[in-house]
């Protein structure tokens, strides 16, 4: 995904550059004819592309509110990751404090840390068919790769060792049997979010409803030039490729957003947001209580 605030004029128009240069060469052909060789049969009423426009404009507007829910959907799933892997990583590292943490705690808390984050990014890698182990050997131990090489679905076996180490925390008295449940419905959730975003990746757009809004803009825009020649003469060109230009554009950006999972700029900014992620876990994991902050021992059993 571009991070830009502006995404380049270039970029835009690059999209629909093919579709513009034939459009131009059509409207000037229809002046040409007009202007030159005097065939004033070819102007039309100027109310039938007008009365098509607007039908386009309404079935552009459904598909662009359609195409943005489903943009805006993913976007919105990616929060609550962000959310639910703050939440597992304040809630590992807050239920197994205490005053004598062994060698053993420490690395359960690094272990759960460095997978949820390596989580992250290999559902963002998964979601663009890309390969989802790419990178993960930094943040995984060399026996939990090896693990999740043998899966099809690396996040779903990332949250299968979670499940493990937590119930291994359990049996080892490291954390009691709430804290448990609670860690388990942490993992749910970012299971259930996982599942949200596969139903989006995997929900085709219906097809046939693009081809209708398609061909329909495309005989919009071959009947425009018959429709306004007879009103502008030779600068129906430059307005016939104006108008198509914004009916195309709306059009493409529809396209684009519909598919929140596809590695293109109007996509949801799933690395940015691991990145994010990881930041912050790395920093609650870092982070060591100052020794004067510490309540004495004797303090907990009076609470």
């Amino acid at each position: 995904m571009l991070l830009k605030n502006h995404i380049p004029f270039a970029y835009i128009f690059g999209k629909i550059k093919t579709e513009l240069l034939l459009i131009t060469l059509y409207a000037i052909v229809i002046a040409v004819l007009y202007e030159n060789y005097h065939i004033t049969r070819i102007s039309i009423p100027i109310a039938v592309p007008t009365i098509l426009g607007t039908i386009i404009s309404l079935l552009l507007g459904f598909r662009s509110n359609q195409a943005y829910d489903r943009w805006w959907e993913a976007r919105h799933i990616w929060g609550a990751i962000v959310n639910d892997s703050r939440t597992l990583g304040r809630q590992v590292i807050s239920f197994t404090s205490n005053l004598y943490e062994d060698e053993n705690i420490i690395r359960f808390r690094q272990r759960i840390v460095n997978r949820q984050i390596a989580w992250n990014y290999a559902l963002g890698q998964s979601l663009r068919k890309k390969s989802a182990l790419k990178g993960l050997e930094k943040r995984l131990s060399k026996k939990d790769f090896e693990y999740v090489e043998a899966f099809d679905n690396v996040p779903t076996a990332l949250l299968d060792l979670h499940a493990r180490d937590i119930k291994l925390a359990l049996d080892k008295g490291w954390i009691n049997t709430y804290q448990h449940v609670e860690l388990d419905r942490t993992l749910s959730r970012l299971c259930d979010s996982m599942g949200k975003c596969e139903r989006i990746k995997n929900t085709v757009f219906p097809v046939t409803y693009s081809l209708y809004i398609h061909f329909a803009l495309l005989l919009f825009i071959a009947l425009l030039p018959f429709g306004v020649i007879q009103y502008f003469g030779m600068f129906e060109v430059p307005l016939v490729v104006a108008i198509s230009a914004s009916f195309l554009l709306i059009e493409k950006m529809a396209i684009h957003l519909q598919d929140p999972f596809e590695n293109k700029p109007t996509d949801t900014p799933m690395t940015s947001i691991a990145s994010g992620i990881e930041k912050n876990l790395k920093q609650m994991l870092a982070e060591e209580t100052p020794e004067q902050e510490l309540v004495p021992e004797k303090a907990y059993y009076m609470m």
